[in-house]
C-alpha cells in the first residue's frame, strides 16, 4: 500500500467566509488568510443580506463578518446564523470598536470580536481559537464594555431612533413603525433623556457612537 505516513498528511483546511464591503480590504484579507497553510477562503460577500445564503451554500467553519454592511448588519446576520448554521463559528472584525457592538455581538452568538488594526497573524490565530471552541475578544474593548454597562435603550426606542434618520418626521416614523404619533414622541423623548442629549438628532448620533444601534 502507498498510504502516506501519518506525520506527512496535509493539515485539514479551515474554511473561512469573508463579509466585508470594502473591496480592497476584502481582497487583502482573502490574500493574507490564503497564505496560511491550514486556511482556505471559500466565499466572499460584500453585503450583509448575502451572508446567510453564502454560509448555507459554502458551509464555512468560520464566518468573518464586518458589522456595518449594505443591506443588513453583520450582527443581524450572526443572530440568524446561530439558528440556521450552528456549526459555523462567527468572528466579528470591525473598524468600530464600540462597547455596545461587543455586547450585541455576544448576544447574537458571536464567538469573537476584534478590531481591524491588529496583525493578520493575530487574526489567523483567533480564527483557529474560535474554531477550537474558545471565545476571543479584544482585551481593551472588553474592559470598555464592562465599564460602559448595557444599553439603556429599549428595543422600541432603538427602532424609533433608527427610523428618525435622514430627516424623517414624526408622522413618517409613526407610519413606518405602525405606531401613533404620540407614542413616537414618547419614545423619542425617553431616548433623548436616556442618552443625555438635547434632541433626537443628537440622541441618534450618541446611540450609534456607543454601538447601541
Amino acid at each position: 500500500m502507498n498510504e502516506m505516513p501519518e506525520d506527512h498528511r496535509p493539515a485539514p483546511s479551515v474554511r473561512v467566509l469573508l463579509a466585508e464591503d470594502q473591496g480592497m480590504m476584502r481582497g487583502a484579507l482573502a490574500l493574507l488568510l490564503g497564505l496560511e497553510e491550514d486556511m482556505e477562503v471559500v466565499a466572499q460577500v460584500s453585503a450583509g443580506d448575502a451572508i446567510v445564503d453564502a454560509v448555507l451554500a459554502h458551509r464555512p467553519d468560520v464566518a468573518l463578518l464586518d458589522i456595518e454592511l449594505p443591506g443588513r448588519s453583520g450582527l443581524d446576520a450572526a443572530a440568524e446564523l446561530r439558528a440556521r448554521a450552528p456549526g459555523c463559528r462567527v468572528l466579528i472584525l470591525t473598524t468600530f470598536g464600540r462597547p455596545g457592538y461587543l455586547r450585541r455581538a455576544m448576544e447574537a452568538g458571536a464567538a469573537g470580536f476584534l478590531v481591524k488594526d491588529g496583525p493578520v497573524e493575530g487574526l489567523a490565530a483567533s480564527i483557529r481559537r474560535v474554531l477550537a471552541g474558545e471565545t476571543v475578544i479584544d482585551p481593551a474593548l472588553a474592559a470598555a464594555a464592562l465599564s460602559a454597562g448595557p444599553s439603556p435603550l429599549t428595543a422600541r426606542e432603538c427602532d424609533v431612533l433608527n427610523a428618525s434618520a435622514d430627516g424623517a418626521t414624526v408622522a413618517d416614523i409613526a407610519g413606518s413603525l405602525h405606531l401613533s404619533e404620540s407614542t413616537v414622541r414618547n419614545y423619542l423623548s425617553s431616548a433623548i433623556g436616556k442618552t443625555g442629549t438635547r434632541n433626537r438628532t443628537e440622541a441618534l448620533r450618541e446611540a450609534r457612537q456607543q454601538g447601541w444601534l
